[in-house]
Order: structure tokens, then sequence, then C-alpha cells
């Protein structure tokens, strides 16, 4: 049986959960976008004293804030290659659960704008994309990625690049204007 370990810090939350056989062990979040560092090595902490050893990891790739990303993929990537276990990407965004047919789904992207996907039948048509709010008609905003449908997607994705949709904020001195 797998006992899959998700992490996810594309968003302002942390958020960890320990999942066997679609059954939730263990699950928390935390608020903090520039927490996602501590907050991710103790709610793994808990979710191993609670659930037990995972025998695989599944990581959100964002899209997301490029430190955040990398705080929760650098950790996924670490555990895994510790343990000797498989790590699988997700796209964060297709981990959002809508109980919609046709919708599209954003989060804060920072900056005054948004990441966003649209869907139709549960399956992203458009996206992953990065715009001002105004610029993206009908967007459900608000939500974060769930863990059992980070499970889900396990097995039908596995993402080895994060998604960033922009240069980061910081620049090598040479380049500064």
């Amino acid at each position: 049986m797998t006992r899959s370990l998700t992490i996810d810090t594309s968003t302002s939350q942390t958020i960890v959960a320990l999942i066997e056989a679609g059954e939730i062990l263990f699950q928390a979040s935390h608020e903090g976008a520039m927490d996602h560092g501590a907050a991710v090595i103790d709610l793994v902490d808990q979710a191993i004293k609670i659930g037990g050893t995972p025998s695989q990891v599944i990581v959100g790739m964002g899209p997301g804030p490029f430190t955040g990303l990398r705080v929760g993929i650098a950790f996924a990537r670490s555990y895994g290659l510790a343990r000797n276990i498989p790590v699988v990407g997700v796209c964060s965004l297709d981990a959002i659960d809508v109980d919609h047919n046709d919708y599209t789904v954003a989060i804060d992207a920072r900056r005054k704008e948004i990441y966003w996907a649209r869907y139709k039948d549960g399956v992203r048509i458009e996206g992953p994309s990065v715009s001002k709010p105004d610029e993206v008609p009908d967007f459900i905003i608000g939500n974060f990625p769930s863990p059992k449908k980070m499970v889900e997607l396990s097995a039908q994705q596995n993402f080895s690049e994060p998604f960033y949709l922009r240069r980061p904020d910081a620049v090598p001195t040479a380049e500064r204007g």
C-alpha cells in the first residue's frame, strides 16, 4: 500500500498531508508565505509521528512565488533522496478541488497579479498563466491545493521542473540598471 506525503508551498499556506488508500492519516497547514521553511519541517515531522513513514512524496510544482516553491520542492526532493523513495511533481493549480465542470482557478501571484488556469470537465485547457486579475474573467480564488487531489494527479503527472511563470525579483548585480 502506498503511503503518500504531500507537500505544497505554492500559496501563502504550507500544506502537508499523509494519505494512504484515500484515507487522510494527517493533514495540516500553516498560514504565512514567509514561513514555508520552518513550517514544512514542523508539519512533516508531525505527519510522520502520527501517520508513519511515507513510501513516496508528492510535491506541488506551482505556479507560485519563486522562493516559496523552491522551499517545498527542495525539501521534497531532499527527503525523497535521503529515503530512496520517489518524488512526484504535480501542478498546484490542477490540485485545487472545485465542484464545477467549467471553471478558472487562481492563486495570488503578488505584485497585483494572479496565477491561473482554465478547466473544462476537470481537464486543464488553458494555462497555467500569470495575469492582472481584470484580464481573467470569472476566476475562483481563495481555494488551496487539495492533498487528496494531489495524490490522484500523481498517477497522471510527474513534472520535474517547477512552473515559474515570471523572472525572479532578484537579479545579478551586472544586470541591475
